[in-house]
């Protein structure tokens, strides 16, 4: 992967296909290769630009702390540095809490926007389920087993059973460490720092938001709930929810085709 120097250190990205400049922000503990099912079929469309967060990937990973307004200007510095504005955005999870960032301060970068899998920040937001908490606070067993455990949680009832490729596919992944323990825990408080604003602050955020938004969750996902997709409509002034059925929390590795013909519609529509 090509490197560029943005807001003090190296991103790593890769660029696939021709047309309008797509960039693709990933969540916690995922690089670029989060992307890998979906990039082949929006390169059809578009030029889709995706990359590894700081702490992440072939990215450089300085210790924490980092948070959500730091890594909004890592992506920034990203799309400066390849001369790019008016993108088409979407971040997926602690991506969505960047692409909001990104889109508020600095809207040059940011002509359409879809928020997946994410919340508004604030207090009141539809919490994580008490289930997927069980999960992900649950260390113990042999790290296969922390894998297989978190993909059943992140994906729709019964996708683990189904698909036993696609999850090997996760754990070989995971296992690489593409973000090191101290760096997920400084994404994990770049994430948690979201909780901070208020109401009022949490409302101006919706209202800078101007650009078209789609707000977009897996039926099933049980780590942010899709009930959040009603919060973000009541507040944001240009923007619609849509559901992609029987899909969890990783929609775009459990139905890739549905995802991409998804974001194709939006954004070329």
């Amino acid at each position: 992967m090509p490197r560029v120097q943005a807001n003090d250190i190296n991103i790593a990205y890769e660029v696939n296909g021709e047309g309008q400049p797509l960039l693709l922000i990933t969540g916690l503990g995922y690089g670029a290769w989060f992307w890998h099912k979906v990039t082949p079929l929006l390169a059809k469309n578009f030029r889709v630009i995706t990359f590894d967060n700081r702490g992440a990937g072939a990215s450089d990973k300085p210790d924490g702390p980092y948070s959500v307004s730091m890594m909004a200007k890592d992506t920034a510095g990203l799309l400066d540095a390849l001369k790019i504005k008016n993108a088409f955005v979407l971040g997926h999870s602690l991506g969505g809490f960047i692409a909001q960032e990104l889109a508020i301060t600095r809207s040059d970068l940011v002509g359409k926007l879809i928020l997946a899998s994410t919340t508004h920040g604030g207090m009141k937001v539809v919490p994580i389920t008490p289930e997927a908490l069980a999960v992900i606070m649950d260390r113990s067993g042999d790290p296969i087993d922390l894998v297989k455990r978190g993909v059943k949680i992140a994906s729709a009832p019964g996708f683990s059973d189904k698909h036993p490729d696609v999850v090997q596919e996760l754990v070989d992944y995971r296992l690489t460490n593409p973000v090191p323990p101290a760096q997920y825990g400084a994404q994990t408080a770049a994430g948690l720092g979201m909780n901070q604003f208020s109401d009022d602050q949490v409302l101006a955020r919706m209202k800078a938001i101007t650009q078209p938004t789609l707000v977009l969750f897996g039926e099933y996902d049980k780590v942010v709930p899709p009930a959040n997709a009603q919060l973000f409509l009541e507040k944001l002034l240009n923007a619609k929810a849509q559901t992609i059925p029987n899909t969890g929390h990783i929609v775009p590795i459990e139905d890739p085709q549905a995802t991409a013909e998804t974001i194709t519609k939006f954004f070329k529509g």
